[in-house]
């Protein structure tokens, strides 16, 4: 048995590795996008159904309705009837938890910037697995936003918003996000007035608008067949209306260079720099991915960490990360330091970066990085929650079926000259902004 595992982790891990995952895709009836992986391994079935219905969505004004939507689906179900006549009853949100404990089930998800969505994870038996979609459907479709959970939640975010503006990394955070994307949605973030402007009303509003079929996007992996796969995929949407068009977003317009600086009574500094840069899909996905564990994404064999960390013992921990969206997401560079440091600490960060930037990587660093990656590409599919998780991401944003499966020959493939060029493409040291909260003044 040892064995087998091994020789699956070294066929995963390999670059020739030939349909490592085999992803299924058809597109039902109603306009839903399905996603499928069978997968014997275990007597287990995961599912999630994800929509355009994350924070960019957010009505003007109004920042933290995607995340209260999406926080008020499991607080009770109301009475529905499907198109045979079939009654459902309403359902607290005691009720329904008890009903997920009784089959062992699990659900999961939440809110993020471009998707929302739901998932559950149950046994593959078809007792099981049946009870944990239908419930699943009927949260998606049929919540019933109780006014005195609604209350309760709202006061919770609200409390929590108020708690965050006395931490000094919740400040930087909400500040980078202003400075770097401006009016654009992704730079609006959830505050105590957006969030008391919000009326149960308004969650039922967007929760008809955007959790709708034809913006559905259903992934599965599990001990289940395709037929399985597809009448599960329409038990799950069934019950939701088919939705009209939704605005197209704005672009994402790139910022000029601004430092921001923030005082706090903190004893450690915490700095951010970054900038919009790469969205999903990007032709400079591998190279920026390779490039940035090099940077800073590598931990401690990453020029950040050897610059600051090593060499002038500025910071415990420095990081730098992609985050890909739907339109460019951002890059960012982080750290925390005492404050007496902080202006050598931010010289030092861009000065590494600008270097990076004008000579890219050594060969010596480029192999490292390959092989570190390549040799970890396991570890990024070894259950199926992270494999749903990659499926889904796959599903929404469109990206090749085959994607998971070229992952490591795209890696292989990147040279330090396309790294620099890549680099030099999406980052600009006069497109960066900077936040520095509690710093030398």
């Amino acid at each position: 048995m040892f064995k087998k595992v091994c020789i699956l982790i070294v066929l995963l891990a390999s670059g020739a590795a030939h349909a490592a995952l085999n992803i299924q895709h058809w597109t039902l009836a109603n306009g839903a996008r399905v996603y499928f992986v069978e997968n014997h391994s275990i007597p287990m079935l995961d599912v999630s159904v994800e929509f355009d219905a994350g924070a960019k969505r957010d009505p003007v004004g109004k920042s933290g309705t995607a995340s209260l939507t999406s926080t008020m689906l499991a607080r009770g179900l109301k009475e529905a009837t499907l198109a045979d006549g079939t009654v459902e009853p309403a359902m607290s949100e005691a009720q329904l938890s008890d009903a997920f404990a009784d089959i062992a089930a699990q659900r999961g998800g939440g809110p993020g910037t471009d998707r929302a969505g739901m998932s559950v994870r149950s046994l593959s038996s078809k007792a099981e697995r049946d009870e944990a979609v239908r419930l699943l459907a009927r949260i998606l479709a049929q919540p019933s936003m109780p006014e005195e959970f609604f209350k309760r939640d709202k006061a919770r975010i609200i409390s929590g918003l108020r708690e965050a503006l006395t931490k000094p990394e919740s400040i930087a955070d909400k500040a980078f996000w202003r400075l770097a994307y401006g009016a654009h949605p992704y730079g609006m973030e959830a505050t105590v007035e957006s969030v008391e402007a919000i009326s149960l009303d308004e969650l039922r509003a967007f929760h008809a608008r955007h959790y709708v079929a034809n913006r559905a996007v259903v992934a599965m992996i599990g001990e289940i067949t395709r037929a399985d796969a597809d009448a599960i995929a329409r038990q799950l949407t069934l019950r939701l209306p088919q939705g009209q068009p939704l605005p197209v977003m704005p672009a994402v317009s790139m910022p000029q260079a601004v430092e921001e600086r923030i005082p706090h009574p903190a004893s450690q500094s915490h700095i951010l720099i970054g900038t919009p840069a790469m969205q999903r899909g990007d032709a400079d996905f591998f190279a920026l991915t390779v490039g940035n564990y090099i940077l800073g994404g590598g931990g401690f064999v990453s020029r950040l960490t050897k610059e600051v960390r090593e060499k002038r013992g500025l910071a415990y921990s420095v990081y730098s990360y992609f985050s890909p969206m739907e339109q460019p997401g951002p890059f960012q560079a982080g750290l925390q330091t005492r404050k007496d440091q902080s202006n050598e600490a931010l010289k030092v960060v861009r000065e590494t970066i600008a270097e990076y930037l004008q000579n890219g990587p050594t060969d010596a660093e480029l192999q490292a990085a390959k092989d570190n990656l390549i040799g970890g590409f396991a570890l990024r599919i070894d259950n199926n929650r992270k494999i749903l998780e990659n499926i889904a991401v796959i599903g929404y944003y469109q990206m090749p079926l085959d994607y998971l499966d070229t992952w490591t020959t795209n890696v292989a493939k990147v040279s330090v000259s396309a790294i620099r060029a890549a680099f030099q493409r999406k980052l600009s040291m006069d497109k960066l902004v900077t936040v520095v909260v509690a710093g030398q003044q």
